[in-house]
């Protein structure tokens, strides 16, 4: 079942750390967003393999937005 990683604040997507095909552990950092001159990590909630990036670097995104998924 695919678990989506979704953004917990409003802001910039900063940097991208993984690719898709990357497998990832729980915490591990994923992107890390911008908002208010702070650097945010986004992390894997869990272990798995991420399916798709659905945001790119300098993308602006909302809280909610789904920023990548994991199977």
């Amino acid at each position: 079942m695919a678990t989506e990683v979704e953004a917990q604040i409003t802001g910039n997507v900063w940097k991208i750390e993984k690719s898709v095909g990357d497998a990832v552990e729980a915490d591990e950092v994923i992107l890390i967003l911008e908002s208010m001159k702070m650097e945010i990590p986004v992390e894997a909630p869990c272990a798995g393999r991420i399916q798709a990036i659905r945001v790119q670097e300098g993308d602006s995104v909302e809280e909610g937005d789904v920023l990548v998924v994991l199977d």
